[in-house]
């Protein structure tokens, strides 16, 4: 039996995330709104290019194939669209043969509040204020950026990475090293806090739900040694030890698990991604998403003290 929508995990999606539309964006901004209308209502059913998110929105849905009696995932249009130039975009939906059948167009309002009716666990978007907006109402969300992504049909596997401080934890911690300017601070910080878990940060509900799956595929795996995972999580992170433990106890405590962790101890993150090659990557920090990594979706999750402009 399909789960009810307060036990699925939903990712909220804009229009401009899931599709390219950078022609559609510059109408708008250089000839008005009615003109936009007008283009949309002409085109209404020439479909579109798929958008940075929808590499990973394909492999998130394909969970439902996979878990095809309790259909445990569910994305959500979540426009600022109005529902007339909508029916381009639900056109285009079923042209790429996606699964989304639930919307909100919000005819030019930041649709956010909208996030909980919808039981989102992560807000993806290009805009950047709808994402703050959404983060300073305490919900999951990000600002997706653009990148040169061309996707790999016959690799269906769905890898998503994480920062751990200011992404999936808090910014306690992160506080800590930035105050103090001193890493022998920060890790005497988290030694002196190891039992101590993390407050949860703004992505932490949909990196729970997420671990679940791995819970669901490791026994998939158990009951059928042939059987390949379609699910991985990472952590990447500037950590190392001895901080690191706080972190892993924090995920302990919280009952999750994760198939990679990388303590990087300041190397680049690029090195790492380059070679996980992850459909979605999480940051708090601008600077460790590099737009020249190719074929791999950053995502910044403007949160806390790495965000505070000075």
């Amino acid at each position: 039996m399909p789960y009810p929508i307060e036990r699925k995990l939903v990712v909220g999606v804009s229009s401009n995330a899931l599709f390219n539309l950078e022609l559609e964006d510059k109408i708008f901004v250089d000839e008005g709104i009615e003109k936009y209308r007008q283009f949309q209502s002409e085109n209404k059913k020439k479909s579109l290019d798929g958008g940075i998110a929808m590499p990973f929105i394909k492999r998130f849905l394909n969970i439902n194939k996979v878990y095809n009696q309790e259909i445990p995932v569910e994305v959500v249009l979540l426009s600022k669209n109005s529902p007339e130039t909508g029916i381009r975009i639900f056109n285009a939906i079923k042209s790429h043969g996606l699964d989304i059948s639930r919307a909100a167009f919000t005819s030019g309002k930041s649709p956010y509040q909208y996030i909980p009716a919808y039981n989102v666990s992560l807000f993806l978007s290009t805009h950047e204020q709808d994402v703050i907006n959404a983060i300073e109402a305490n919900h999951g969300a990000g600002r997706i950026l653009k990148t040169n992504v061309i996707d790999d049909d016959k690799d269906m596997e769905l890898r998503v990475a994480f920062d751990f401080d200011g992404v999936i934890a808090d910014d306690q911690a992160e506080k800590v090293f930035k105050e103090s300017g001193q890493l022998e601070i920060f890790h005497e910080h988290e030694q002196e806090h190891i039992t101590e878990t993390h407050n949860p940060g703004p992505l932490a509900d949909f990196f729970k739900k997420l671990s679940f799956f791995q819970q669901l595929e490791t026994k998939k795996e158990v009951e059928n040694p042939g059987y390949k995972k379609i699910v991985k999580t990472a952590i990447v992170t500037a950590r190392n030890a001895p901080s690191h433990e706080r972190a892993i106890n924090t995920l302990k405590d919280w009952g999750v698990t994760v198939d990679e962790m990388f303590l990087l101890g300041g190397i680049e993150k690029k090195r790492i991604l380059e070679v996980l090659k992850p459909h979605l990557f999480f940051d708090d920090q601008i600077t460790h998403l590099d737009p020249a990594l190719e074929n791999i979706p950053l995502v910044h999750i403007p949160f806390g003290i790495a965000n505070i402009k000075k």
